[in-house]
């Protein structure tokens, strides 16, 4: 004699609105480029080669990327060597920025948090997912917070079986 029963999901049945900051993770190739690589012996920015090298760059391989630029050598660049590599690149790249990689990422998610439209959460009790496998600046979690709490019931950070309330409204 087999019984019924039913199987209930506790957290489904909590009202928790589960919130994966990864999927704001904007998608598209990364590209470093570092001046050393457009310098003279790589120390130094002699002008007419610096202008050959930008004027050579295919701004194809640039196309839908988001471009960091950086400078590995231990030389003076002066700023307009930036203006003139931002000039070739703009119209191919998505978002060009000074920079490592981490410096990209932080600005990219500072633009998505900013942007990112959070009236689906109004007074709502959510959660936060805390395992990704996308890599998550921090400051996106302190900006998220920021965004969040003026508008939630509750935050939480983790999973639903194991989490971290953070505050109530």
């Amino acid at each position: 004699m087999a019984e019924d029963f039913e199987i209930k999901n506790k957290v489904a049945e909590s009202g928790l609105v589960n919130f994966d900051l990864s999927k704001l993770v904007p998608k598209g190739k990364r590209i470093g480029i570092d001046l050393k690589d457009f310098l003279f012996e790589g120390l130094i920015l002699r002008e007419k080669d610096f202008r050959e090298k930008v004027a050579s760059l295919n701004t194809e391989d640039y196309s839908d990327s988001y471009v960091y630029i950086y400078n590995s050598a231990d030389a003076i660049v002066p700023l307009w060597a930036y203006f003139l590599i931002t000039a070739k690149l703009t119209d191919s790249a998505k978002k060009i920025v000074y920079g490592n990689r981490e410096d990209l990422e932080v600005l990219l998610m500072h633009n998505a948090i900013q942007t990112y439209d959070f009236t689906d959460l109004m007074q709502k009790r959510v959660l936060v997912k805390g395992c990704s496998d996308e890599s998550i600046p921090e400051n996106a979690y302190i900006e998220l917070v920021e965004q969040l709490k003026p508008i939630v019931k509750s935050l939480m950070f983790g999973e639903a079986c194991s989490n971290v309330p953070i505050f109530k409204n």
